[in-house]
C-alpha cells in the first residue's frame, strides 16, 4: 500500500476522456484530458457513439499519459476511482472497463464515484500542498451547485456521501442553453466559451431577456423561455410585424451575447439567494461544473459570496470541465470513510445516476 495515498482517478461520462493521480484526496499530480470537441463540432453536440468509440481508442494513452506526468508507476497507486454514473453509457463502460482491469490487476480497491458529487468537490483541489486552502466547513451543511451541459442544479451538502438535490432545470441545462444560443448565432461548438467572450464586449441591458423565476419559493429554474426570447430577437416574431428579424452583424451579437448572459447567469444567482434564505446556517458553497468557468458566473458567484458571507469554493479552470482529478479526490475520500473497502468488480455503469444527481 502506497504512503502516499496515490489514487487514479478515470473519467469518460461524456466527451472528455480524462485521468489523473491525485495525493491525499486533494494534490493533483497529473491531470490529463482527451477532449473530443473537434468530433463532435459539425453536429453542434455530442454523439454517443462518437464519443464512446473515441473514449475506446483513447482511454489507455491516457492513463499512462497521467502516470507518466504524476512521475509514479502502477505499483505505486493506492486504489482506483471512476466516475460510473451518470452519463452516456457507451461512454461509461470504457471508463468503468478501464478502471476494473487496472484496479484487478494491481490488486488494489475499485470505487465508483458519482461524477456529479465529483464536481462539487472539484473547488478542493490543488496542485502544490502548500497552497491549498482549508477543507471546506460542512458541518451544518454546506450547498452546492452544479453547472454544466448536461446539469443545472443545487445541493444540500451534509458530507460528502450524504447530498441532497435541492432543485434544478427542468428543461435545458445552462450549458446547453448556451449552446444553442451559439448555433442560432452559427457561432463555433462548444459555444459557451465563444458567447461568454463575445459578451465581454456587448451591451447586456440592450435586450430585456426574462430571468427564471416560477414561484416565489421554488429552487427550480427554466431556460425555454430565455432561449425563445433569443431566437425571436434574432429572427423576428412570426406575424408580428413590429419585431422583424435582428441584422446580423458584430455589434448586434456582442449585445444579444451579453443581454442572454445576464439574464443566464441572473437565474442561478437568483435561486443561489432562495437557496441561502431557506438554509441560513449555511457557510459554505461548493461549485462545479464546465459552466462555472463563465466569467460572468465567476464575478457573481464571488460577490455573492461576499455579500452573504459565505466561503465559496470556485475550481480552479482545470478542474471546471470533466476531469478525472476530482474523480480520484473524491475517491480518496469515500475510501478514507469505508477504511478503504473498495466496491465490487462487479460494479456498474449507470447512465441516469442517482435520484439526487438527474439533471
Amino acid at each position: 500500500m502506497s504512503e502516499r495515498r496515490l489514487v487514479l482517478g478515470i473519467e469518460s461520462s461524456c466527451d472528455e476522456t480524462a485521468a489523473a493521480v491525485v495525493q491525499d484526496g486533494r494534490r493533483v499530480l497529473s491531470n490529463v484530458v482527451a477532449s473530443q470537441n473537434e468530433l463532435h463540432a459539425e453536429y453542434r453536440g455530442v454523439v454517443p457513439e462518437i464519443a464512446s468509440r473515441a473514449h475506446a481508442e483513447r482511454i489507455g494513452t491516457v492513463m499512462r499519459a497521467s502516470l507518466k506526468q504524476a512521475g509514479v508507476e502502477p505499483a505505486d497507486l493506492a486504489a482506483v476511482a471512476v466516475g460510473h454514473r451518470p452519463g452516456l453509457i457507451g461512454s461509461l463502460l470504457v471508463g468503468v472497463s478501464a478502471a476494473k482491469a487496472a484496479a484487478w490487476g494491481l490488486g488494489v480497491p475499485l470505487v465508483g464515484v458519482d461524477h456529479v458529487r465529483a464536481h462539487l468537490y472539484a473547488g478542493v483541489l490543488h496542485e502544490v500542498a502548500a497552497d491549498g486552502a482549508a477543507e471546506p466547513d460542512l458541518s451544518g451543511s454546506a450547498l452546492g451547485l452544479v453547472v454544466s451541459g448536461g446539469h443545472t442544479a443545487f445541493y444540500k451538502v451534509e458530507s460528502w456521501q450524504r447530498i441532497t438535490r435541492l432543485g434544478g432545470t427542468i428543461d435545458d441545462a445552462i450549458g446547453e442553453a448556451y449552446d444553442k444560443v451559439a448555433a442560432m448565432l452559427n457561432l463555433p461548438f462548444p459555444g459557451g466559451p465563444v458567447v461568454d467572450r463575445l459578451a465581454a464586449d456587448g451591451d447586456e441591458k440592450r435586450f430585456a431577456f426574462p430571468i427564471s423565476r416560477l414561484d416565489k419559493a421554488s429552487l427550480n429554474l427554466s431556460y425555454s423561455g430565455l432561449k425563445t426570447a433569443v431566437l425571436y430577437t434574432l429572427r423576428g416574431v412570426p406575424d408580428a410585424e413590429d419585431r422583424p428579424a435582428m441584422e446580423i452583424n458584430p455589434r448586434n451579437i456582442a449585445d444579444l451575447c451579453a443581454s442572454f448572459q445576464r439574464a443566464a447567469v441572473a437565474a442561478v444567482i437568483l435561486k443561489l439567494e432562495r437557496a441561502l434564505d431557506q438554509h441560513p446556517g449555511v457557510r459554505t458553497l461548493l461549485t462545479g461544473g464546465g459552466v462555472t468557468a463563465n466569467s460572468r458566473l465567476r464575478r457573481e458567484l464571488t460577490a455573492l459570496g461576499e455579500r452573504r458571507g459565505v466561503r465559496v469554493l470556485l475550481p480552479r479552470m482545470a478542474y471546471c470541465v470533466d476531469n478525472g482529478a476530482m474523480i480520484a479526490g473524491l475517491g480518496h475520500r469515500l475510501l478514507s470513510e469505508r477504511g478503504w473497502q473498495g466496491d465490487p468488480l462487479s460494479l456498474a455503469a449507470q447512465p441516469s445516476g442517482t435520484p439526487e444527481t438527474i439533471p
